[in-house]
């Protein structure tokens, strides 16, 4: 398959968060940029933008980035959304769903191609297992509506060969390089894209004393989790004040 004009929405997934960059919008890299690096190298006339904002839950995905990425006119959508809702302790994932339904019909409506995204199962994290049930419901939604509207599926959720460590940057809630790079990789495969992508090399993690795991935890929980629940409390966001890093079409060579 051959695509010419690619938009990805979403949240922090999307954005790319977790993968630095040094050259790229906002500091990320990410695998949406990696997935539209190779489809560039399939064609001459290549555009991709990127609406995706960190600490997006999925009804403002929708409101805002919904109708501008229909305006861009692409024939491929890519949407990963409802991880930040999952986090919260009161959510209603049939409505949810419902909305998540309707979206994904108005993006499909005009024969644009589009490409959905499982939750990734918490259950192999133990930073976020607590609302594994949730998700398995939210993801069997997800199954549906990509089925309904004939969208390209990437079940993250079935993706359990790896471990934590390995492809999740230091925050534990978002992938690093390695797993960046293996979702570009699942997607270009899901989508029969022909490309030349190869898994990154794996930092295997140390093994670590009781002791040793305990001042981890202690100072992760200080770095990054504190931070995350006074936003919550607060009421503010991470994508408090961040634009997105591609707003429009723009012309992109590939990535390696």
């Amino acid at each position: 398959m051959t695509f010419h004009r690619y938009v990805a929405l979403g949240d922090s997934f999307t954005e790319g968060v977790g993968d630095p960059s040094p050259t790229a919008p906002n500091g990320w890299l990410g695998w949406a940029d990696r997935v539209a690096g190779a489809l560039a190298a399939r064609t001459d006339d290549f555009a991709y933008a990127n609406l995706a904002i960190r600490g997006r839950k999925l009804p403002a995905i929708l409101a805002e980035q919904v109708e501008p990425a229909i305006a861009l006119q692409p024939d491929l959508i890519s949407i990963h959304g409802g991880g930040n809702d999952l986090l919260r302790p009161n959510i209603d994932i049939d409505a949810l769903a419902a909305a998540y339904d309707e979206a994904i019909g108005r993006l499909a409506a005009n024969g644009t191609h589009v490409m959905m995204f499982t939750v990734a199962d918490p259950g192999l994290n133990s930073a976020i297992k607590v609302i594994r049930g949730r998700t398995a419901i939210f993801n069997e939604w997800i199954r549906e509506i990509a089925e309904k509207h004939d969208a390209t599926l990437v079940d993250t959720w079935r993706m359990r060969g790896w471990k934590v460590a390995e492809v999740m940057d230091v925050d534990r809630l978002h992938l690093n390089p390695v797993g960046h790079q293996n979702i570009a990789i699942a997607a270009l495969d899901a989508l029969g894209v022909e490309h030349d992508l190869q898994a990154l090399p794996v930092v295997e993690a140390s093994e670590l004393t009781r002791r040793e795991q305990r001042a981890v935890d202690i100072a992760w929980a200080r770095d990054h989790l504190a931070p995350w629940v006074k936003r919550r409390i607060t009421g503010r966001s991470s994508g408090d004040g961040v634009s997105p890093k591609y707003p429009v079409l723009t012309p992109l060579h590939p990535v390696g």
